[in-house]
């Protein structure tokens, strides 16, 4: 991803490492999301298991649940609704991922103004996020 300097500076999430080590040794994410709520990528994990399991509603609600708690770290690191959050950076992945999920659980369930603005929120925050999660 290429930075704007006219544009506002990339915003990166704090890592969340205990969160993450629990979820990258295979503890349940449903076990890592309820002691670490706010860590969007277990609630991003729980939305894509239950997109590919056909539970569109349950995936709705995890990648909303992520979805609003990477916003809450979004704001906190300065982000002020618009600019780059960047695919490389790890931390930013569990809000992009939730945020990707959210528009395909969307598009699903035919909310496709939703599915619209997430697909563009994703593809602003980073092109390379679109790329990954799919929802371009």
């Amino acid at each position: 991803m290429t930075h704007n300097l006219l544009g506002p500076d990339p915003t990166l999430l704090p890592e969340h490492t205990a969160a993450q080590a629990a979820l990258d040794s295979g503890t349940d994410p449903s076990a890592v999301a309820a002691e670490h709520p706010d860590f969007s990528e277990a609630w991003a994990v729980l939305a894509e298991r239950s997109l590919a399991g056909g539970e569109t509603v349950a995936a709705y609600a995890y990648a909303r649940t992520g979805y609003h708690r990477g916003l809450d770290q979004l704001r906190r690191a300065g982000w002020k609704g618009f600019g780059p959050v960047p695919w490389s950076h790890r931390p930013n992945q569990g809000f992009l991922r939730a945020l990707a999920a959210l528009g395909i659980a969307a598009g699903r369930i035919g909310e496709t103004e939703e599915h619209e603005r997430c697909r563009t929120f994703l593809a602003d925050s980073d092109p390379a996020a679109a790329e990954a999660t799919g929802l371009k």
